[in-house]
This record gives structure tokens, sequence and C-alpha cells, in this order.
């Protein structure tokens, strides 16, 4: 059985432990470091190096979107696997959520979700696999105008095959894999193969990635 190394960056010494006890009540699951601010968050990291961070949003003297664009700066600097980052905030339509996602977090969870959800959760981002939907993700950046000024999305989509760009294109307006197979008229197992195509090619690491990436490039019109 996989161990799954999990860190805690959260202001509020109660709510950390709380979470400490939920987590090292898991077999699969172990506390490998905890962080008051993001500052410490960020050195903390680095030397634990957890598999999946839960990243409170709001901190004294750094918050967690800087937190978190440190630590994946690190991490592309040092070649090495960041970890994947779960924002923790109270509501869902949060800005600093959108901005900690934009920064690298593969998603968010709400502080007063049931515990096996948050369970579920790490182990479904620490599988690779997006915590939030991708629509929900659009949803997010098109209600804060977190668009950046338009980069030349057609050089960034240069690398992927006509079919792909369909597919990419599908897969950042939310649909899910069935909906995108129902559209081109294909399996979801090609469609499985071609979305991890497309992300390996542009180097994201999951759909809440692609999302932001297409978001960014002005890519959906």
């Amino acid at each position: 059985m996989t161990t799954i190394r999990v860190a805690l960056v959260d202001d509020q010494p109660l709510f950390r432990s709380g979470l400490r006890m939920l987590i090292d009540s898991q077999d699969d699951l172990r506390i490998v470091g905890e962080a008051g601010d993001g500052r410490q968050a960020i050195s903390m990291v680095a030397e634990s190096r957890p598999d999946v961070v839960l990243m409170d949003i709001r901190m004294p003297i750094s918050d967690g979107i800087e937190a978190t664009e440190q630590i994946m700066a690190r991490a592309t600097e040092t070649g090495i696997e960041p970890p994947r980052i779960l924002v923790l905030t109270t509501f869902d339509l949060d800005e600093g959520a959108a901005r900690a996602i934009r920064a690298g977090a593969s998603g968010f969870v709400l502080k007063d979700a049931e515990p096996e959800f948050l369970l579920a959760a790490i182990r479904t981002v620490h599988s690779g696999t997006a915590v939030i939907a991708p629509a929900a993700t659009r949803e997010l950046f098109e209600h804060f105008g977190l668009g950046r000024p338009p980069k030349d999305g057609g050089a960034a989509l240069a690398g992927l095959s006509d079919r792909e760009r369909e597919i990419f294109l599908l897969a950042a307006r939310g649909l899910s894999n069935g909906e995108i197979a129902r559209n081109e008229f294909v399996s979801e197992a090609t469609v499985k193969t071609h979305i991890s195509r497309i992300l390996a090619k542009l180097g994201l690491r999951d759909r809440v990635q692609l999302v932001v990436f297409a978001h960014e490039r002005r890519l959906l019109g």
C-alpha cells in the first residue's frame, strides 16, 4: 500500500490539530509537516517533500497564494516533482482559491466539508485527478475576470494534432471524458489517451491546469 505524505498549512493550531487527527487515523495517509503561515510553508515543503499540501488561503506574513507560487517556482528551479496543493477555503466562489489555482494548485476543498470528502480529495488529487470539475474552474475564472493579457494561443497549441486541438478545447470548456466521447464519436478510453498526450505535450499536470492554460491564452473565444 502506498503511503501518501501530507502537509498541513493553516494559521489556526486548533484547526490543524483536528486535521492531523483525522489524517493520521488513515492507514494510507501520514502527516509529514505543518506550518502556520505561507513563509513557513515554503521551507517546510522543501524539507519534508510531501505528496499533497492542504493550504489555507488567508494567513499572516505570507498567504497561501504566494506560498503556492513559491513552492511551484522552487520545484521548477530544482527539477523536482511539485506536491499537489489543495486549497482550503470557506466558500465556493473564492477569488483567493482562483488565484491559487492559477498559481499551480490542483483544486480546493471547503473548510466545512465532510471528513470523508476531504480524505477522498487528498487521495484523488494524489492520483493525478482534479478535485474540482474543470467546469467549476472555468466558472471561478470567469466570475472573477482573472484572464491575463492574451498570449499567442495559436503558437501554444502548435504541437498538438488537429484532433488533439479539438479535444483540448472541449476539455477546456469543462466537458467530461464521456461528453467529449459522445461529441467526437470515439470511446472514453480514446479521449483519456488524447487528454494524457495533450497534458504531456503542454507540460500540464491535470485538467484544472488545462482550463487555466486555455483561459489565460483566451483560447475559448
